[in-house]
């Protein structure tokens, strides 16, 4: 009998692919267009060398890191994704498993589970929004997050509503009705063990957001919150710093690739920043985050807490992403695929392999600390960094 356990996030993603219906695994590989971006977020981590030592290595190695507030076992946060319907659990099971290995899970507004039962399960919750229906609504969803006791706020600016992909877009049903589930029980007859699990956990899902409901409402769909999210106007450089005088806590905002942007970050007074590009999922051509990473480290410095998110498939990423100026990265589609691949358990052992990887960065370059880690410890070569605006 096979191990659950596996070695490496890419037997996670082979065992995510296997067990997964089509259309589900699709909408989780995702990425825009013809995916330049998506390829160029992995691909960028192989351009990057590193510089070991032989000798004088410490014996013992610390990967603790304290961001937006939270003191954090590893440099590594469940990034916000929306509905989790690779397993039954979902977002229950996520925080669950980082919660065990010591670490913050990112909640998406667009989440299958409430916000009060995954604060429950990690009391190390930041809660993520997009800038969705009117201020009033949005104020409503952030005094609920609050009250939960989610512990900072992560804004998602880095989403251009583009949709259209080389490789076909998978089929999402609004609702999951009789009608529905006949027509898609081709592609997940074909993959008995995951819809066994849905069967045991009471039926297949819905595909409701909770989080998006304020003044108990019903939950609405994924495609209704969509709605109102595309039919908002984009918000404005004053509207996040309302924003962010309604929200006292830690404040992060996610998507920022350029150095301009970085600056006005700092000035409408954000404590952290997420260089990203939606992992592919936003405008196609966009550079891999890890290139645009240290501009962005150098052109705010100290001021506010940066974060790396894309591309992250093993600690030695991680270690690369640190050395160039991130205090932490977030993962998504790893940790979704050892959600589909194992559960609460697959999740932990995607956390456990970037921990182990970290460490033996950190043993090879002769670090004792993530926080120790720097420039010099990474290879770059020429033409590889990105600087976007001024």
């Amino acid at each position: 009998m096979r191990s659950s356990w596996f070695e490496s996030v890419a037997e996670a993603q082979r065992r995510a692919k296997r067990r997964l219906p089509r259309d589900v695994y699709m909408a989780v590989l995702a990425g825009t267009e013809s995916g330049l971006t998506l390829a160029d977020n992995v691909a960028a981590f192989a351009e990057l060398g590193f510089a070991p030592h032989v000798a004088g290595a410490a014996a013992e190695r610390s990967t603790a890191v304290t961001v937006m507030g939270q003191e954090l076992a590893l440099p590594v946060l469940i990034s916000p994704t929306g509905v989790q319907a690779v397993h039954p659990e979902g977002e229950l099971a996520v925080a669950r498993a980082a919660a065990a290995r010591g670490t913050a899970i990112g909640l998406s507004s667009f989440a299958s589970k409430p916000v009060e039962q995954v604060v429950a399960a990690n009391p190390q919750t930041l809660f993520q929004v997009y800038w969705a229906g009117s201020r009033e609504r949005i104020l409503r969803r952030l005094e609920r997050a609050r009250v939960a006791g989610a512990v900072g706020l992560i804004v998602t600016l880095d989403w251009s509503f583009a949709h259209a992909r080389d490789w076909g877009s998978p089929t999402v049903p609004e609702r999951m009705s009789l009608a529905t589930m006949a027509r898609l029980a081709p592609g997940a007859l074909v993959r008995p063990s995951w819809l066994l699990e849905w069967a045991r956990a009471g039926g297949p899902p819905q595909l409701t957001v909770p989080n998006m409901a304020v003044d108990g409402e019903r939950a609405p769909s994924f495609f209704e919150a969509y709605a109102e999210w595309m039919q908002t106007a984009p918000p404005s450089w004053e509207d996040l710093r309302w924003l962010r005088e309604q929200w006292q806590g830690p404040f992060m905002l996610k998507g920022v690739m350029r150095v301009d942007d970085a600056r006005r970050a700092v000035q409408i007074g954000a404590t952290a920043l997420s260089v990203s590009n939606h992992g592919g999922n936003n405008l196609d051509g966009t550079p891999a985050s890890i290139r645009a990473l240290g501009a962005v480290a150098e052109a705010v410095g100290a001021q506010v807490e940066v974060l790396l998110d894309g591309g992250v498939r093993r600690g030695g990423d991680v270690a690369k992403g640190l050395a160039l100026g991130a205090r932490a990265v977030m993962i998504g589609r790893p940790y979704l695929w050892g959600l589909a691949a194992g559960g609460q358990a697959g999740v932990e052992n995607v956390l456990d392999i970037l921990g182990a990887g970290i460490d033996s960065a950190l043993l090879a370059l002769g670090r004792a600390s993530v926080a120790e880690l720097n420039s010099a410890d990474v290879l770059v070569p020429p033409g590889f960094m990105r600087v976007l605006g001024t």
